[in-house]
């Protein structure tokens, strides 16, 4: 396993604090790793222009220019799958990550065993953002990234799958499910949610980060919540 991180931090020595315990935690899980380092929001921005390809962000909040804020929210715009996790002297910026569904904050000084856990976090979302559903579509063999899925409903015989494109295949609500991880839950008859891409959940509806309403039956929001704390 091998994955390509980021460390954009103004702070000369904060960067390399954090870099030494990356490097740590992937001899201790026998991961090859390529490390960078940006002193800058910018800096990172002109070689990610070149090179697109990196699986975590470890973003100081604070820098001079561009914050690590705005440049998650230019990240995930063109990015959906890259770990964004933000490192911060305050905690006044958390509520701005859901926007970039940052997968986690990092208070200064940073503790080795808080950083190595979420690095875990972070390889098993990666991991599980590799899976993908095969779909044939008139003939044609569809691959759809498991972590696009924002949700799916049934009609009759079909199943609509809404991600980046939107799929109408023949084949059951059941047979989907059996397909997904415990990212998602099944909403009754109708309809499988992604767990991640809920914004609020109503006693009658589950709202979704695209606006998206899906009807909640009677008596399961529980039920909801409940998958939603739970969820690995």
């Amino acid at each position: 396993m091998g994955y390509k991180i980021a460390i954009c931090d103004d702070s000369d020595i904060d960067r390399k604090y954090v870099n030494d315990m990356v490097c740590h935690w992937a001899k201790d899980n026998g991961y090859m790793i390529h490390v960078d380092e940006f002193p800058s929001a910018e800096s990172f921005l002109f070689k990610y222009e070149d090179e697109n390809d990196y699986d975590i962000i470890l973003l100081d909040i604070e820098m001079d220019g561009m914050d690590g804020v705005t440049l998650a929210k230019r990240l995930r715009k063109v990015n959906e799958n890259i770990q964004i996790v933000f490192i911060t002297g305050y905690s006044d910026y958390i509520a701005e990550g859901y926007e970039v569904a940052a997968l986690h904050y990092l208070m200064k000084p940073v503790k080795e065993g808080k950083l190595l856990s979420v690095l875990d976090r972070a390889s098993d979302k990666l991991q599980k953002n590799e899976k993908v559903l095969n779909f044939d579509v008139n003939g044609e063999m569809v691959r759809v990234p498991i972590y696009q899925i924002r949700y799916v409903e049934v009609y009759g015989n079909y199943v609509t799958i809404h991600a980046q494109q939107e799929l109408t295949v023949k084949m059951t609500l059941g047979e989907v499910e059996k397909q997904l991880d415990d990212r998602f839950y099944r909403v009754g008859r109708s309809s499988i949610v992604n767990l991640t891409q809920i914004s609020r959940v109503t006693k009658s509806d589950i709202k979704l980060s695209d606006g998206t309403l899906i009807h909640l039956p009677r008596g399961s929001y529980d039920g909801v919540n409940r998958a939603i704390i739970n969820m690995g």
